[in-house]
């Protein structure tokens, strides 16, 4: 098994919102949602995510960018947005959505995430990270 298969299994055994695959081997699920998570890990140590492999329950531009400038290798998404595509391709990182989307909906599901609206012809994905992270 994969280990991007290890961490998509995981998401959806323990229903967490993103599965987090270390580079030391360790695996840890977390459970908030958004990007929260993506923040705490980033804030506690910037080198945290360097290496690993993720799965996660939503991907937009804004988690690919900061997961990309984290230095994650490869990441799944149940639902990944168009928006996210390019900065993945661009920066070769490997990964694996199972619905693809025209982009993140708010959370009343009426219309785009304001992060993603936001930032979505943003080509800077440092300036994405430093914005969200600090």
């Amino acid at each position: 098994m994969t280990n991007l298969e290890i961490v998509k299994e995981k998401l959806y055994e323990t229903n967490a919102s993103l599965v987090v695959l270390y580079a030391n081997g360790e695996s840890r699920a977390y459970y908030q949602n958004r990007i929260k998570d993506i923040k705490e890990i980033l804030q506690q140590d910037r080198t945290a995510l360097q290496g690993a492999v993720i799965a996660d329950k939503v991907i937009g531009k804004v988690a690919g960018s900061i997961l990309t400038v984290a230095g994650v290798k490869e990441i799944y998404a149940d639902v990944m947005s168009q928006y996210a595509l390019p900065v993945l391709q661009e920066n070769q990182i490997k990964y694996e959505y199972k619905n693809l989307t025209d982009y993140v909906q708010n959370n009343d599901k009426t219309g785009m995430c304001p992060m993603e609206n936001k930032y979505k012809e943003e080509k800077d994905i440092y300036k994405i990270y430093e914005e969200m992270v600090t």
